[in-house]
């Protein structure tokens, strides 16, 4: 099996996103492009206290699966977290990497939040998050699923 590493990006203008994008798009979601034009333009680089963004890399070192943890911005509230911008390849779904990505984003925004909010509109997500934990439900503004961290 092909080894697979979750690592923290500390500059995503180092690491080449074209094929997350194209498939990203092909599959309908644009949030992938939105986080690299985001990220370009400063509107959401990951950098304040408790934020960061992650990616798993194949052997040759190309990104297969990409998300990242913000202060929620809605909320209001400095211990509420937020999923972001969370993309596996095609190619690498149902293999465990998405759970591998998303136990390193939950571990990391233990440290800084109590709550962790998301927002999904797909059917499979919501079994994908529903299955680590989340709840499903409104209780947090522009959100459809929190996990309690604490």
């Amino acid at each position: 099996m092909e080894k697979l590493e979750v690592k923290q990006i500390d500059d995503l203008s180092m690491v080449d996103l074209n094929v997350l994008i194209k498939e990203s798009k092909e599959d309908g979601f644009r949030f992938v492009e939105r986080l690299v034009n985001d990220y370009q333009d400063g509107t959401n680089t990951f950098c304040q206290l408790g934020e960061g963004l992650f990616g798993v890399f194949n052997e040759q070192g190309d990104i297969v699966a990409i998300g990242g943890v913000n202060i929620d911005p809605f909320s209001g509230r400095a211990d509420t977290g937020r999923l972001r911008r969370f993309y596996v390849s095609r190619d690498y779904r149902r293999h465990g990497l998405g759970s591998q990505l998303l136990k390193s984003i939950i571990d990391e925004a233990s440290k800084h939040f109590s709550i962790l909010v998301l927002h999904t509109d797909t059917i499979d997500a919501d079994r994908f998050y529903t299955s680590y934990g989340f709840t499903k439900g409104d209780a947090y503004p522009n959100s459809t699923h929190y996990l309690e961290l604490h």
